[in-house]
């Protein structure tokens, strides 16, 4: 994988999840591990900007739009603005603030509402990801449940 968030096909995609609620934080991530990804997470914007900044770079980042001291927006435009070119997922409650904040959206970027179920959130993340819906095969591991 380069800087800029491109990974390689041979490996597990390297995965961002920025969310301030503990609960979807950990339940986000928790559904990307079983899915066989390399996952990280972060509480706030500034901690997922350190992320990026001293680690390996991610394929995708997974963000709350309303987060307090930096939203999942302004987080974005300050990653583009470091160079990454990781695919974004917004997973959100308030698209309309997504909409007043950053209109339209970008190639490789999409939105996902809140409450979202395990197989919205695994088919959005694969479609970034892959282009494609991987099967139940293809993914470890069944959890039910919301975020």
């Amino acid at each position: 994988m380069d800087s800029r968030g491109t990974g390689s096909s041979s490996s597990a995609s390297r995965v961002l999840v920025v969310d301030d609620d503990d609960a979807v934080r950990q339940f986000v991530k928790r559904i990307l591990d079983d899915g066989g990804y390399v996952v990280d997470a972060s509480a706030s914007g500034a901690d997922a900007l350190t992320r990026m900044h001293d680690g390996p770079a991610y394929d995708l980042v997974v963000t709350d739009v309303c987060m307090p001291e930096m939203s999942g927006p302004q987080l974005i435009a300050r990653m583009r603005q470091a160079g990454s070119e990781a695919k974004v997922l917004y997973v959100t409650g308030f698209a309309d603030q997504l909409f007043e904040e950053h209109t339209p959206l970008w190639a490789d970027e999409a939105y996902l509402d809140k409450p979202c179920t395990v197989q919205g959130l695994r088919e959005a993340v694969s479609l970034l990801l892959h282009g494609q819906i991987r099967d139940d095969k293809q993914i470890r591991g069944k959890p039910r449940g919301s975020c």
